[in-house]
């Protein structure tokens, strides 16, 4: 059975913050599975924030509240910070590293509260101002292009 879009983001937030508790819960001797874990976290947020910012955020704005535009906003800030700053970072640190452990973890900082945030606040006000139906368009939507994604990578 297809999910509707926020059962199918809440998903996916709970297997990120799981791969980054994993990464957060290796010590420095876990130099093999680290980056192999960073990668999988890496693909996982990759594919997350394409869904969320090309077809989940655009059709929330869509519902014309001033308000979801600027939660939108600052979630793409949140973005923008993990993607752009924080996982470029934590790559190019010696997995063997205190500062890897420190990376991680503000990495695990991050991603819990964008998946709070999301859920408590964004999908709440998405699941008032969309229609089950309206939702269940745009998980089968998210779906597709999720699976697209993930075979390009292969």
């Amino acid at each position: 059975m297809t999910k509707d879009a926020i059962e199918l983001l809440i998903t996916d937030h709970e297997k990120v913050k799981k791969l980054v508790k994993e990464l957060t819960d290796t010590t420095t001797h876990a130099e093999k599975k680290r980056p192999k874990l960073l990668e999988e976290i890496l693909q996982e947020i990759k594919i997350h924030t394409y869904l969320e910012e090309n077809i989940f955020y655009p059709a929330f704005i869509k519902t014309g509240n001033h308000n979801h535009e600027r939660l939108c906003f600052e979630a793409l800030e949140e973005h923008r910070v993990v993607s752009g700053l924080v996982l470029p970072d934590l790559k190019k640190t010696d997995p063997t590293s205190e500062k890897f452990s420190s990376r991680a973890k503000i990495l695990k900082e991050l991603i819990d509260h964008h998946a709070d945030e999301g859920e408590n606040n964004i999908f709440k006000k998405a699941k008032l101002a969309l229609s089950a139906n309206e939702l269940k368009t745009l998980g089968e939507q998210m779906q597709q292009r999720k699976q697209e994604l993930q075979s390009e990578k292969s």
